[in-house]
């Protein structure tokens, strides 16, 4: 029998195909961005060079998933009955194929994640031979290197038998047994490090999101938690480290659980996936100074002020592209209003909202005064008892996966080739920076 969100897939890409060669072919070149030294000494920040139709990074919207602002992402994709959030299955759907499912699209994309989550034997095995201590981060990169042997279009490419233009079919394939895996592989890891190994077997009744909350052994609305914690996590552009550790693997035809383990690696890395749990941290050390009371407006205005001067910065608020507040900590916000509202960190929380902002405005050293999604996470999963701070990208990560996931399937699908930017050396930057003439060769 067909599967719908395959199919519609395929219909997809053959309408796609054609606007990529049009735009190669007759268009190819067509200046569409100047690079500055300073871009290239720092890091590649805001160089136009990536393409991704699955998300945008809008400085005022906040994150677009398939043109659709986060509120409207959460106000259009169906929920299962008597939840907040919607089905992280639906938006997976969402990010493949641009569209909203209906509720028949939908069924089939949860019974092939239902068909697909049992684990092999020796996934357990290599989670249980891990090293005591070992983080879960790397037990996560780990198991999904391990899964490998799994992979469809390995295979179909070693045989040699595999045509470019069907690439797409086999790493669809292996995304979907991945993406559907990934719960069991989490809460068997967090299992095995902090609940003595007691796993809870997974409900193949249950959503997603849902059953990961059910293998977690947390109850309601931590399943609402998990649905909204991996939809907001799931894409941020194409240049993210994560998204493009991701993407530029897999140019190299490396299949999808290379891929996404290399991505794996990359959120593990303290300037990007961790922040969550820096922001956790620093909001407990200034719950510890207030002597764990809630400060009037003014005392919590003098603490601000008094750790800016003190050279420090205010974790949680800023971001490099946006300049309003994260759609994303407004979600989480609101969801805290409603569920945390007498939760003490919580109360903290909303009034570094209430302060921060004007603070930073008046300082005038940040380009956006607002929080961003790391403002809030953290704090969500620290009432609910996931008080274990290495735990919290792993969470990041199966987001995250999910619309890498969808990515890699278009990669494929639109054949981009292998990754090579030109690099040049310093003594060459010298010379242009002097005026002199520099031949770059391609």
């Amino acid at each position: 029998m067909s599967f719908r969100l395959k199919d519609r897939l395929h219909e997809k890409i053959l309408e796609w195909r054609p606007r990529t060669e049009r735009l190669l072919k007759e268009y190819g070149n067509v200046v569409i961005d100047q690079v500055t030294i300073g871009q290239v000494i720092g890091g590649m920040r805001g160089v136009k060079v990536l393409l991704t139709d699955i998300s945008y990074l809008d400085p005022n919207e906040g994150i677009r998933y398939r043109g659709l602002t986060l509120p409207e992402v959460f106000e259009k994709l169906p929920k299962p009955k008597g939840a907040e959030m919607p089905y992280v299955e639906g938006l997976f759907y969402l990010l493949v194929t641009g569209d909203i499912p209906n509720e028949e699209e939908l069924q089939d994309v949860i019974d092939e994640f239902n068909k697909r989550r049992i684990l092999p034997r020796y996934v357990y095995e290599v989670i249980d031979g891990m090293p005591c201590c070992s983080h879960p981060m790397a037990i996560f990169s780990a198991v999904i290197t391990t899964l490998q042997r799994e992979s469809l279009f390995a295979k179909k490419y070693a045989s040699g038998k595999l045509h470019k233009l069907d690439y797409w079919d086999s790493t669809y394939e292996d995304a979907l047994n991945l993406l559907a895996k990934m719960p069991e592989i989490a809460t068997y890891i967090y299992a095995k490090l902090y609940r003595d190994g007691k796993r809870i077997q997974s409900n193949p009744y249950l959503d997603f999101g849902a059953n990961f909350a059910h293998m977690m052994g947390i109850g309601k609305p931590y399943d609402d938690v998990s649905r909204m914690n991996f939809i907001i996590h799931a894409d941020h552009e194409g240049g993210n480290v994560s998204a493009h550790t991701g993407h530029l693997v897999s140019s190299s035809l490396s299949d999808i659980y290379l891929s996404i383990a290399a991505m794996v690696n990359g959120l593990a890395g303290p300037l990007h996936g961790l922040a969550n749990q820096e922001v956790l941290r620093w909001l407990q050390g200034v719950m510890e100074k207030m002597e764990d009371r809630v400060p009037t407006e003014e005392e919590m205005k003098k603490f601000v002020w008094d750790t800016l001067k003190s050279g420090q910065v205010i974790p949680g608020y800023g971001h490099a592209v946006l300049r309003k507040t994260d759609p994303r900590y407004t979600l989480q916000h609101n969801f805290c209003q409603t569920h945390l509202k007498d939760d003490l960190m919580f109360k903290y929380t909303d009034m570094l909202y209430k302060v921060v902002p004007d603070i930073l405005r008046e300082q005038g050293k940040a380009k956006n005064p607002w929080p961003n999604v790391d403002a809030q996470s953290g704090v969500i999963q620290w009432h609910y008892g996931i008080k274990e701070y290495d735990f919290y990208t792993v969470l990041f990560g199966i987001g995250r996966a999910i619309g890498i996931a969808a990515n890699l399937i278009w990669d494929r699908a639109l054949t981009y080739p292998l990754e090579r930017p030109k690099s040049v050396t310093t003594a060459m930057l010298e010379d242009m920076a002097a005026g002199k003439e520099v031949i770059i060769e391609d």
